[in-house]
């Protein structure tokens, strides 16, 4: 019997044409991945997947399921929010997905957004990474999200609020009292991140413009805590990347030895996107979350620049 999972693990399996991939966007192995993939080929008697050592690729048959498998799946998720939609009291709870380290201008917007809306809606944070705050916008768990782009999802609206600088993380010992550092001088560093799923999908891009640049030597973490990051970069021979925001201070308040700095690249200038994101469905006229999408439009629609200082 076709199950729903089997549905969710072949939609993830096609979008990221990677079994690895995909079964870290499940948090689950690869082996029992690959199995549920082949269970499901038997039960439809097709072969969905070309497969060998080096890639990945839909048949005709998987080609021809993707579509179908997604609007059952949409469907599917949307069962709760639809229950809500019809039963919920007059003024529903609204839950509101927020990214680690949000930009304080952006949480006093949000704070202006619930104090407008309270009449309608009971407004409510929930924490959370980008990737899986967006599933939950998807499903109808959350309301909206102020979320780190790019993300790409269909049926979501988008609203950029925010671009802030990115600098480069470093040891205070090499780099204590410079203004800048050059991509060109880090590449006998090796570039540390907090655990796989815990960063934006722009650091992705990321990593593809510091190997072009010659820096080839990357770890990652097995835990997503910045402040760990820190500690390992202090310790001299790596470095990463964060915002500029976080300033230049070291990990233990003092500069010198085990402690870091933070400094914005001469020939490089990333820079971390946030913005807002909801179901465009949602939001129609006729939608459940039309009154709360049009207040938010109304508080976030003027442009957040970094370094803005409080009306």
């Amino acid at each position: 019997m076709v199950e729903i999972f089997h549905l969710r693990y072949f939609v993830a399996v096609a979008e990221n044409l990677s079994f690895s991939r995909a079964a870290r966007q499940l948090h689950m192995a690869t082996s029992p991945l690959s199995q549920r993939i082949r269970d499901l080929e038997r039960e439809l008697g097709q072969r969905l997947f070309d497969r060998d050592s080096h890639r990945v690729a839909l048949t005709r048959a998987g080609a021809a399921l993707l579509p179908a498998a997604k609007d059952v799946l949409g469907r599917f998720d949307d069962i709760p929010w639809q229950l809500r939609r019809a039963l919920g009291p007059e003024r529903r709870a609204a839950y509101v997905g927020v990214v680690p380290a949000l930009h304080p201008r952006l949480r006093e917007r949000l704070a202006l957004l619930e104090t407008r809306c309270a009449e309608q809606y009971d407004v409510k944070r929930w924490p959370g990474n980008s990737g899986n705050l967006l599933g939950a916008v998807q499903r109808g768990d959350l309301a909206m999200a102020l979320v780190h782009l790019p993300v790409h999802a269909d049926g979501i609206e988008v609203l950029e609020l925010l671009h802030e600088p990115l600098g480069a993380l470093l040891p205070a010992d090499a780099f204590g009292g410079r203004s800048s550092v050059a991509l060109s001088e880090l590449t006998d560093y090796t570039y540390v991140t907090s655990a796989p799923g815990t960063l934006p999908t722009y650091f992705d891009q990321l990593k593809v413009r510091l190997k072009a640049a010659g820096i080839h030597k990357e770890i990652s973490l097995n835990i997503g805590d910045y402040a760990s990051v820190r500690e390992i970069v202090a310790n001299g021979s790596v470095f990463g990347i964060t915002l500029l925001s976080a300033g230049n201070s070291g990990a233990n308040g003092e500069g010198g030895r085990g402690a870091s700095v933070v400094l914005p690249f001469r020939d490089f200038s990333p820079t971390l996107a946030t913005g807002l994101v909801w179901r465009r469905d949602r939001a129609r006229p006729d939608g459940d979350l039309h009154g709360l999408v049009r207040e938010a439009g109304a508080v976030f629609a003027a442009p957040v620049e970094d370094g803005e200082s409080p009306e």
